[in-house]
């Protein structure tokens, strides 16, 4: 039996996806695929998937977004990466960008609205949200990521010294390039990036590939630590590469909430 692993990003209208076999890594492909679900039922049957997209929405935000935000934001620290504080569930839900604005400031403390930018993630946000709540089973291996965090974790916990985009873009590709060859993926899977997808959101597909098997090998990283759950039994965490030195959990498990 393989062991396939996954990455996910969203790019316009479709997923930036990476499958990596962990038993024989010269078995890979990139894929563009419509919906997560495509990666997660196609032939490779992924036992873990890193995914930019955020996963559990709390019913009452407070602090400006969930935990997990709030603790990736602790991790990055001030510069060019951000995260966007998800506001609670009836706001991600709204028909209109007015109306999520005028839910989230409802259901949060102290009151806060969705960027445009957030407000344009949001379809990805209910897709995957949609789906879990649907098949619950899928919560044991699709997993929440943000590249970012990976990239600095994999940089030594320094921030990297360009960006994805705008002056620098092609330094700062090519330096999350060699961060990803020297985390052990394959040269050919960073590489083949496959026609309609960005090369930053390939790259951001691989970042969650690292986690993914890290996950699997029991040795990812939660945030915030102990993972929070939502209403619906969603966990609410967003996990990091394995640190060297940490102790390894039981492959996927998710800690128990503090308090539970």
């Amino acid at each position: 039996m393989t062991r396939w692993i996954g990455g996910l990003d969203g790019c316009r209208g479709a997923w930036a996806g990476v499958l990596l076999d962990l038993d024989d890594p010269a078995r890979y492909r990139a894929v563009r695929v419509t919906r997560p679900a495509d990666l997660l039922d196609g032939p490779e049957a992924p036992i873990r998937v890193g995914i930019d997209c955020p996963i559990g929405l709390e019913a009452h935000a407070t602090g400006g977004g969930r935990s997990a935000d709030r603790a990736a934001r602790a991790v990055l620290g001030a510069g060019r990466a951000s995260v966007f504080p998800v506001p609670a569930r009836a706001a991600v839900y709204a028909g209109t960008y007015e109306e999520a604005k005028a839910l989230s400031r409802a259901h949060s403390t102290p009151p806060f609205a969705p960027s445009i930018q957030c407000w344009n993630i949001l379809p990805a946000v209910r897709a995957v949200d949609g789906l879990l709540r649907a098949r619950p089973d899928l919560m044991a291996r699709l997993h929440e990521v943000h590249p970012e965090i990976v990239f600095r974790c994999l940089n030594g916990g320094q921030p990297l010294a360009a960006g994805k985009k705008g002056l620098g873009r092609q330094a700062g590709l090519a330096e999350r390039r060699a961060l990803l060859e020297r985390a052990g993926l394959p040269e050919g899977l960073i590489a083949g990036r496959p026609s309609g997808i960005g090369a930053d959101d390939h790259l951001d597909a691989l970042a969650a590939l690292v986690v993914a098997r890290d996950l699997a090998e029991g040795r990812a990283r939660p945030l915030p630590d102990p993972p929070d759950r939502d209403a619906e039994g969603l966990p609410i965490v967003i996990w990091m590469p394995a640190d060297p030195s940490s102790h390894p959990l039981a492959a996927g498990e998710i800690p128990a909430r503090s308090g539970s």
